[in-house]
């Protein structure tokens, strides 16, 4: 990471040399999800680690890396399964309660 105030040289050159590694997308709301491509590079540029690659029309395109296959899959995520703990209908009830106690010390509770 650079101090702020300073510039990091940009570089032209490929960060790694990726070969013929595939990935997948697997951002669940990206219109390429569960397709797969083969990785022309994978470098940081605008402040994060992107891939760069084809698509099916031959067009360059670059994704966050985190939004591939490409990263180990965050562990919440993976115990979670898409579940929550929480209803949305328990969750509005603990915001409501939480005002009614933000009120409530307002007026001098303890």
């Amino acid at each position: 990471m650079t101090r702020p105030g300073r510039l990091r040289k940009q570089s032209t050159t490929p960060d790694s040399d990726a070969g013929s590694q595939r990935f997948l997308v697997t951002h669940p709301y990206h219109p390429l999800f569960q397709q797969e491509f083969e990785l022309i590079i994978y470098r940081q540029n605008w402040g994060e680690e992107r891939v760069w690659f084809h698509d099916a029309q031959g067009r360059l395109i670059s994704l966050p890396v985190v939004w591939t296959s490409l990263v180990a899959e965050d562990a919440f995520v993976a115990v979670s399964a898409g579940r929550s703990m929480f209803r949305v209908a328990e969750l509005l009830e603990l915001a409501r309660l939480i005002e009614e106690l933000k009120e409530w010390k307002q007026r001098g509770g303890v």
